[in-house]
């Protein structure tokens, strides 16, 4: 049995690593630390904390001390670090908590792992920091999709957080020897995900019949990755990845947002027999400042050096996500205003 700290696992994509790890892993032990802002949501891990091998800790990645007690208390020797601000509107109007916690929790936390796995208690460990697509900019419509080589180029105050967060991570691999993977994702959509983001969004919405705002002209180009095949990118990493290294984990589903809005609306008509199109609530508003218009992942070098392959269509992602929705009111509701 080992032990991994999780942070951010009350989290959207970081619930989803709790139950995914726990279903293939069932012997193994998770920490899960998180501050429970906005976004994070104890509620997630409902079934997860019934596991004896699940325990949860309600503090922050910038509580150097209480990260590096649990890491001698509980024998830690892997990191999987999801905790971060995400949300791109967010860090337009208030960037100083991206900084504080993409930049300063993440140094946070390389400063316990490198003080308890190097310094104090030197022993075979791994960090891994979960990153994104956004960090790379923009791409034209013809450019190809971002590979591990593409220069950084951040166009919003959460990418750029992001960035330097990674930069850290590599500077104290490169610095200090610390074992440390970075994986940068695409977008990710699946259960759990808070209802300010575009898919639960839209489904919250139809069934509140409520305008769906569509930034601008909608034409913005995505990469959409089912959550369960990015946190099965994390475990080949974590398994097979060569510290030191970046991975992208992409689903290969470069779509319009509004086309994303489309099918959403007409799967909603058909699971709800709406009587008028939910088609008819969409509403174009004004776009995002320095909203990037196409983002897309070259998941080449994760396929072919540690045999990566989602599992999910967008299609069949899409129709269990909706279903989630549907099915979890219970959930989502509290967090609607």
């Amino acid at each position: 049995m080992k032990t991994l700290l999780v942070t951010g696992g009350a989290g959207f994509i970081g619930a989803n690593f709790v139950y995914y790890w726990l279903n293939t892993y069932p012997e193994d032990r998770l920490i899960v630390l998180d501050a429970l802002t906005y976004a994070g949501n104890r509620a997630s891990l409902a079934q997860a904390e019934k596991n004896p091998n699940v325990e949860f800790i309600h503090a922050d990645i910038r509580d150097q001390d209480r990260v590096e007690t649990l890491l001698v208390r509980e024998k830690i020797s892997t990191i999987v670090h999801f905790a971060a601000e995400s949300h791109v509107d967010r860090s337009i109007i208030g960037p100083d908590a991206f900084i504080d916690t993409n930049i300063i929790g993440t140094h946070s936390l390389l400063k316990a792992a490198k003080n308890n796995w190097l310094d104090q208690h030197p022993q075979p460990h791994r960090f891994h920091h979960i990153s994104t697509d956004e960090v790379y900019g923009t791409l034209k419509p013809s450019d190809p999709p971002f590979s591990e080589e593409t220069p950084y180029a951040p166009n919003s105050p959460y990418a750029a957080s992001k960035a330097s967060s990674d930069h850290l991570v590599r500077a104290y691999h490169e610095t200090y020897g610390l074992e440390v993977t970075t994986s940068n994702c695409s977008n990710n959509y699946g259960p759990y995900q808070f209802p300010e983001k575009l898919i639960p969004l839209m489904i919250v919405n139809i069934l509140h019949d409520i305008p769906i705002p569509v930034y601008g002209d909608g034409l913005q180009i995505r990469d959409w990755l089912y959550v369960d095949d990015h946190n099965l990118g994390v475990d080949l990493i974590l398994k097979k990845g060569i510290p030191g290294q970046t991975y992208n984990i992409g689903g290969n589903n470069e779509k319009r947002n509004i086309d994303i809005v489309r099918l959403v609306c007409s799967l909603m008509d058909k699971k709800l027999d709406r009587k008028t199109p939910a088609d008819t609530l969409i509403t174009h508003v004004t776009d995002r400042a320095g909203h990037d218009r196409r983002y897309a992942i070259n998941a080449k070098k994760i396929t072919q050096d540690l045999g990566y392959v989602p599992r999910t269509t967008f299609e069949q992602g899409i129709e269990k996500t909706i279903d989630w929705y549907l099915d979890n009111k219970t959930w989502w509701k509290p967090l609607v205003k």
